[in-house]
């Protein structure tokens, strides 16, 4: 399963809502276009975290990575391969 396929699936898991799997693509903002609150980006966040096996500096992250579902996937891909490169 891809990255995005994973992100997927954890969205809808959080939103407790499976549907919206079929509404997700690249340019969806997952917080205006599907509503993630900020206890639920937080959830969200997380479970990234346990999913992907990396960490977010929550003092620096940028929180405009959420505005585009395709800048969050590009985001973890790039976390991802770096913590296989080290």
């Amino acid at each position: 399963m891809i990255i995005g396929e994973k992100l997927s699936r954890i969205l809808a898991d959080v939103k407790e809502d499976d549907s919206i799997i079929n509404k997700i693509n690249d340019s969806t903002d997952l917080i205006n276009d599907l509503g993630l609150d900020s206890l639920q980006m937080i959830n969200f966040l997380l479970k990234i975290e346990d999913e992907f096996n990396i960490e977010f500096d929550f003092d620096n992250l940028d929180f405009s990575l959420m505005l585009s579902f395709g800048r969050l996937t590009k985001f973890i891909e790039k976390q991802i391969s770096q913590i296989t490169t080290e």
